[in-house]
């Protein structure tokens, strides 16, 4: 049983990300909702870290920005964030790129 307040829609967006702890890194986005995401990565992320993320959504420039990203878990190449703070103009891009994503979904 799946307990999210908001649906994710299965994507593969390139993603960047940076924090205090992590130098740098990029990976792919498998999934994305209004409030989270799920990114496959190299680089090694611990649970309860915070990470700045950028979304390189194709035909959407520059890429979308997440403020802060708080990691929620992570299992070996994977982990899950929960975005905490992210601009007003950045949100609602997110938001159409979600509304974009549920409108596919409907069609399918």
């Amino acid at each position: 049983m799946d307990l999210r307040k908001f649906p994710r829609f299965p994507v593969q967006f390139r993603s960047s990300f940076t924090s205090a702890h992590v130098v740098g890194g990029e990976g792919t986005l498998l999934d994305l909702s209004i409030r989270g995401c799920r990114v496959d990565s190299d680089t090694n992320v611990q649970p309860g870290i915070n990470l700045e993320l950028r979304i390189h959504v194709p035909e959407h420039e520059p890429p979308i920005q997440v403020q802060l990203a708080s990691v929620r878990w992570a299992r070996a190449q994977e982990f899950g964030l929960e975005f905490t703070s992210i601009e007003t103009d950045e949100r609602e891009r997110l938001r159409q790129v979600v509304r974009d994503l549920e409108m596919g979904a409907r069609l399918v």
